[in-house]
């Protein structure tokens, strides 16, 4: 009895490990338990390749914000006769705390925190404007908006740093510092 088992046992392994078996699914188990040959099988020309140009592309969800395009400029003329500062002046405080802290952060550099222009990077190129001048107080809020979210002749483009929101907190800022200032 204990060859007759050892018989069946022997030859269910050579079944198993030989190549003349007339099954696939059996050199696959071979080739699956021993993993000898295993990295010529998975090279990158017996792979499976889905082309995205065949796969169907779906539209953007309808809550999405697209990633591209900018704010229109009709021009920096057309925003400073247009454009009107839409903070109210219940919000005027907060909105000048804001501003605040957003000039400290990103105007702070050129324009200086005496707001004279005489900030760090002043020294490497033209000086920015006094934001505290008569010129400057002159001017419109459109004109400041359009001159932060689109640069100007020296300043450059800050859209993408300075939200239309932020820019308002900063003209906020900068004309309560033009009313508080004795220049």
């Amino acid at each position: 009895m204990p060859r007759l088992g050892l018989g069946i046992l022997a030859i269910g392994v050579l079944a198993l490990f030989t190549a003349t078996t007339a099954q696939k699914g059996c050199q696959d188990l071979v080739k699956s338990a021993t993993h000898l040959r295993y990295f010529p099988i998975r090279d990158m020309r017996y792979s499976v390749v889905i082309n995205p140009q065949k796969v169907s592309m779906r539209l953007p969800d309808t809550t999405s914000v697209p990633t591209t395009g900018r704010e229109p400029d009709p021009g920096r003329d057309v925003l400073a006769a247009t454009l009107v500062n839409p903070t109210a002046p219940a919000e005027l405080d907060s909105s000048v705390a804001r501003g605040t802290r957003k000039f400290a952060v990103t105007c702070v550099p050129c324009h200086g925190k005496s707001m004279a222009g005489d900030g760090t990077v002043a020294a490497l190129f033209m000086p920015p404007p006094d934001l505290l001048a008569q010129v400057t107080r002159e001017r419109t809020d459109g004109f400041l908006y359009s001159y932060i979210r689109h640069g100007g002749i020296v300043m450059p483009s800050y859209g993408a740093q300075v939200t239309r929101q932020e820019a308002w907190d900063v003209i906020n800022y900068v004309r309560h510092m033009q009313k508080v200032s004795p220049r």
